[in-house]
């Protein structure tokens, strides 16, 4: 989630062809997915080839710190932006390539089941957000916020305890239990798309500069991203139940 933009905060300050523009960000958007999708097949292939998972990791590697790091650097870094938003898909997509492969192994066809969820969340989300049966208040905005930080805690602790040998194994298994939290977890990372929506939507109406084009494109890509993971995830949960 981001901050919002002010309605004022950038209205008349700069040029009208300088301006943020909805075509503009939903191209650069565009652009940052093709992105993710080539490094994506770039580790997908290196493991579908090799078959051993020791191929992709290294790569897998550079695009979690990699893309870890450019995030950060964006999101305190607005302006830089139109140079770090596509390194940042491109390294992000050589992680879920690599983690969708070796998923692929074991599950045949949950790639593919997880990028059609993924597309078609994204779709009903923007529908429901155009339509105005959802409307970002400060309370839904909050409200979510805080889940997503809470999610954020949550996995930050697993992190820390998995670094002890310690393994929560309730909400890790295929228990319904598991696959309930899973299932909220993508409702979350879903109502994200939302915010983002809004900042899209708020930032042309403020008249943002133009690399706000590429902060709100960044902004919906680590949406996506997240939102696929988790997909993946639960997939993985229902499909070892079988």
């Amino acid at each position: 989630a981001f901050k919002g933009i002010s309605d004022a905060q950038f209205g008349g300050a700069i040029d009208t062809t300088a301006r943020m523009t909805l075509q503009g960000t939903v191209n650069k958007t565009g652009f940052l997915m093709l992105l993710a999708i080539a490094g994506a097949a770039f580790t997908w292939n290196l493991f579908m080839q090799a078959h051993d998972p020791s191929a992709p990791a290294p790569f897998m590697l550079l695009g979690v710190f990699g893309g870890f790091i450019l995030a950060m650097v964006t999101i305190f870094k607005q302006t830089w932006a139109p140079f770090t938003s596509p390194v940042y898909s491109l390294l992000e997509g050589l992680f879920l390539g690599g983690v969708s492969a070796l998923l692929e192994t074991r599950y045949p066809g949950i790639a593919i089941q997880a990028v059609g969820l993924t597309f078609g969340v994204l779709l009903v989300m923007l529908m429901v957000y155009s339509s105005g049966l959802i409307k970002v208040t400060k309370r839904f905005y909050i409200g979510v916020a805080a889940a997503t930080g809470g999610i954020a805690g949550f996995y930050l602790v697993q992190m820390v305890l998995g670094m002890f040998g310690i393994r929560l194994l309730a909400i890790n298994n295929s228990s319904p239990l598991s696959i309930g939290i899973s299932l909220f977890i993508v409702v979350i990372a879903a109502l994200n798309l939302v915010l983002d929506f809004d900042f899209i939507e708020r930032g042309v109406n403020a008249g943002a500069p133009k690399y706000m084009e590429w902060y709100g494109a960044f902004g919906l890509m680590v949406t996506m991203v997240w939102l696929y993971l988790e997909i993946l995830r639960l997939l993985s949960k229902v499909r070892s139940r079988n």
